[in-house]
């Protein structure tokens, strides 16, 4: 351990965060969390025979260290997560694979919804909050949540008895209607997003207000939610957005001062179109906050016109996304990332200029060679050619537009490469999803009696086909009716 690095380290706090251990060139070579940044962070330089192989190749290389401090230990755990992904640093070999992603799922669309965990999201309509990689923590901490905010963790059947999880106050109790349920679950997402000391005020409020009206036997139930609250709070503490200092975060400063932004720029969107030979063609539109995803400003745009034309589609939804209407619900990015070349870039700058807006910067970003493609009059972004030899990279000019090129280890290149991968997945994933509804519908529309209305009542109810197929008849009569039932009966083979 050098001297420098060995002087930082005094400056350890004892909270919990995320430490970022860097070799001689700065690049980022591993990404840890901790529940007590100096005891954790310090292990690593301490003698010890019980050290594996990958650890001791991993100190010898460590010639700086920085850190970031979290409010808990499980903010700890998911930032890290989100900065594994971001840096994909060539130690954190556990945490690179995408199968071991975690997201909660929670469909609010629904009359009873419950909460689950699965690795592969869908575009259903529900909510999903992730992904987190240590699957266990994540778990653990739902657990005692759900001592707070009671809540089903698969479709309550009609008419059912209470079961063990109602009696000891982990499922919702059977007096509780549909709104009177959604609202806990309102409570339970308020907490994801780190509303936890507001909650627990409320909590202690309603309390006190039963007891004043000497209803004793709520006051002493919101007592043990709050009870619990706070023993959640001191075991593991959950929170699904990272409060992270982005003036601190190495890919944002590098990128602000490469592209000459006035500011960092603190919302980002990415915008991907899918389609296969014109069809089912849709737009994504994805929203890093602060440098991290933030699933629940995603979008996604179905074009109006159908047809083969990258750069159609690109204008259409990129028109569509600066409308009075989206700019007033959504508010305005800091930067735009177009997934492509010159063509979609020169598209998505129409469409801005045909919105009358002039200081939104553009940027695309090309996949063969991960080029930075910049339109020199239009991109509202001035290159900034000391910083871009101070990275180690050079920039290639071709009629109006500049092509930069960064080493792919760069902190710049892998935060957009990690907003260009999650555009093309969310639009990909769309348009499978309408790609699967259109092959249902085909094969409902072959049955005489089956309506559009019908096809889209069953679609809605069940899915899919196979849904449909999977159904029991008691449900199909419930969603479509006994005569058509009937008919559907004659054509499918229904379970």
């Amino acid at each position: 351990m050098n001297t420098a690095l060995e002087n930082k380290l005094k400056d350890l706090p004892r909270s919990p965060g995320v430490y970022f251990h860097k070799d001689k060139t700065g690049e980022i070579i591993y990404v840890g969390k901790a529940a007590v940044l100096k005891n954790r962070v310090r292990q690593y330089f301490q003698a010890t025979r019980d050290m594996n192989v990958k650890t001791r190749a991993l100190v010898a290389e460590i010639h700086d260290t920085d850190w970031v401090e979290t409010e808990s230990e499980i903010d700890a755990l998911f930032l890290e997560s989100e900065m594994v992904k971001r840096y994909m640093p060539r130690f954190n070999i556990l945490l690179r694979d995408d199968t071991s992603q975690l997201f909660v799922r929670i469909d609010m669309k629904s009359e009873w919804p419950y909460v689950c965990f699965t690795r592969n999201p869908a575009d259903d309509g529900a909510d999903y909050y992730g992904p987190y990689y240590n699957g266990y923590a994540v778990k653990k901490a739902f657990r005692y949540l759900r001592k707070v905010f009671p809540y089903y963790t698969k479709p309550p059947k009609d008419n059912q008895r209470p079961d063990l999880d109602v009696h000891l106050g982990l499922a919702p109790s059977p007096l509780l209607n549909s709104d009177e349920y959604k609202a806990i679950l309102r409570k339970l997402v308020r907490y994801l997003h780190g509303g936890r000391k507001s909650l627990a005020r409320e909590l202690e409020k309603e309390m006190k207000l039963a007891a004043r009206l000497h209803d004793f036997e709520t006051a002493a139930d919101l007592r043990n939610k709050l009870s619990n609250l706070k023993e959640l709070q001191r075991r593991i503490m959950f929170g699904d957005r990272e409060f992270l200092d982005i003036s601190k975060d190495k890919a944002l400063s590098d990128l602000t001062e490469l592209l000459g932004l006035p500011k960092i720029p603190a919302r980002i969107e990415g915008y991907d179109i899918s389609h296969m030979s014109g069809t089912n063609v849709v737009a994504s539109q994805v929203v890093f906050i602060n440098g991290v995803s933030s699933r629940s400003d995603y979008r996604k745009y179905k074009t109006k016109i159908e047809h083969n034309n990258d750069f159609y589609n690109m204008n259409e939804t990129i028109t569509r996304r600066l409308s009075e209407k989206n700019i007033k619900a959504w508010g305005m990015p800091d930067l735009m990332l177009i997934d492509g070349g010159k063509g979609q870039l020169d598209a998505a700058l129409n469409a801005r200029e045909t919105r009358g807006i002039d200081k939104l910067a553009f940027i695309g970003f090309a996949k063969r060679e991960e080029q930075i493609v910049i339109e020199h009059e239009r991109s509202n972004v001035t290159l900034n050619k000391a910083k871009l030899e101070q990275l180690e990279g050079y920039a290639t000019h071709s009629d109006n537009f500049t092509l930069v090129n960064l080493p792919h280890s760069s902190h710049i290149v892998k935060l957009l490469q990690r907003i260009r991968d999650e555009s093309h997945r969310f639009a990909v994933s769309y348009h499978t999803v309408l790609k699967r509804q259109k092959q249902t519908a085909s094969s409902l529309e072959e049955i005489p009696g089956i309506g559009p209305a019908t096809r889209r009542k069953l679609i809605k109810t069940f899915g899919s086909l196979r849904g449909v197929n999977s159904a029991s008849p008691s449900d199909i009569v419930l969603a479509i009716g006994e005569a058509k039932a009937t008919i559907l009966a004659k054509y499918l083979p229904l379970s």
